[in-house]
């Protein structure tokens, strides 16, 4: 089987340029030891799991790092390190006495990883993120694809006029596999075990929460569970703190706290409008989505098939625009991801601006008629419809 990602081209090359410290982020089980190991096979690792280790690493002296880790060129990694009390002060303290060490941190919480080695290790570090598979990694590790590629992400930037007319016939079931992704979602873990839905349910209700808890990072897990479901019940939807606090009976900046904390643990993350100021635009308020649809409706408890299903246009809606969010990224093309929204509803799901470029997407499951209220108002925009028959694209399809 195909085990390569997308962002091993990234990883492989980083010490080659630079000398700073590789952080990968991501959430729990999406690959990271996987993919490090693979990467860096002769890496010397430690597993901050483990108590013990975790205990040493937490002297923070050079002392006891040297002779834990040996004196030497060498590669180490500090796996799960968001369980260290600081590991940016661990890092600093490798980085700035043992400059022979390649030195890789691994985390699955932003605040303990990302927030807490911001300051201490400015300018000794450079940040990555791990997705779950996008759908070209799926396929190619199923062995369906034969090359990796961001054809989805693709997609979205081709020109409407330049789309040309492909066929819709391929070797395999491209609308099983679709669904698969929308009900089972993509942790690499359900590529030996594709109906996974207790695998799932396990990861939703303990894994999930395992940092969270740990790291003390919530007091009140009821009320973080029923939010974290209220979201999933949410998805594409624009988001309503004080609705929220109402309806849980917490006050609104708790409900606030705990979704940056569900964010940077990237179990979510937030779409915020693209808005010129206009009085009749949306100009502030996010739409939430989940990274992984299959933690979504474990959350759930909702594994119906997508032909039977009222919310399949937001599943589609929440895969279109997580393959654009890990495009984006992987290929580092530094467009801001965006939604669009009128106050008279008039709505485009997904906006990919950066300067001198204007892009939009509506995403519908099915075919619907494309609406010309945003290109009307930004004349210079680019507007297409994304649909489950159209999103697709071989590498091959290109060239006919």
């Amino acid at each position: 089987m195909n085990i390569e990602r997308i962002i091993d081209h990234q990883l492989t090359n980083h010490f080659k340029k630079y000398r700073q410290v590789l952080i990968l982020l991501g959430a729990r089980q999406v690959g990271k030891t996987t993919v490090i190991r693979r990467l860096f096979p002769d890496a010397k690792y430690f597993l901050m799991d483990n108590e013990d280790v975790q205990t040493l690493f937490e002297h923070y002296d050079i002392s006891t790092y040297q002779r834990l880790i040996g004196r030497g060129p060498r590669t180490i990694v500090l796996d799960e390190a968001q369980r260290l009390f600081d590991p940016g002060r661990a890092a600093k303290i490798i980085y700035d006495q043992m400059p022979d060490v390649r030195l890789i941190i691994t985390g699955s919480s932003a605040l303990n990883i990302k927030n807490k080695t911001a300051e201490s290790l400015a300018g000794r570090k450079i940040d990555y993120q791990l997705y779950p598979l996008t759908f070209s990694e799926h396929l190619y590790q199923m062995g369906v694809q034969d090359t990796l590629n961001t054809t989805l992400y693709d997609h979205l930037l081709t020109d409407p006029e330049q789309d040309r007319n492909r066929s819709q016939l391929y070797p395999f079931d491209l609308p099983g596999l679709l669904a698969s992704s929308l009900i089972y979602g993509d942790y690499p873990h359900l590529l030996s075990e594709p109906s996974g839905s207790d695998y799932l349910k396990n990861l939703a209700d303990s894994v999930v929460f395992q940092d969270l808890l740990e790291l003390n990072l919530v007091e009140n897990r009821t009320v973080a569970r029923s939010l974290l479901k209220l979201l999933a019940f949410q998805i594409g939807n624009l988001v309503n703190y004080s609705d929220l606090s109402n309806r849980l009976g917490a006050d609104a900046r708790t409900i606030q706290r705990y979704i940056d904390i569900f964010e940077q643990s990237f179990l979510i993350y937030r779409l915020y409008p693209f808005s010129s100021n206009r009085r009749d635009e949306i100009g502030k308020t996010p739409k939430v989505y989940f990274h992984d649809l299959g933690l979504r409706n474990a959350l759930i408890d909702d594994f119906s098939d997508i032909q039977l299903r009222n919310d399949r246009g937001a599943l589609f809606e929440n895969f279109i625009v997580n393959e654009a969010l890990r495009g984006n990224d992987y290929g580092n093309h530094r467009y801001h991801l965006h939604y669009w929204r009128a106050q008279n509803t008039s709505e485009v799901d997904l906006v990919l601006q950066k300067v001198g470029e204007l892009r939009g997407a509506e995403i519908s499951f099915t075919a619907k008629s494309l609406s010309r209220a945003f290109t009307n108002r930004y004349s210079q925009a680019k507007l297409k419809l994304i649909t489950s028959n159209n999103f697709y694209a071989s590498p091959s399809d290109w060239d006919k």
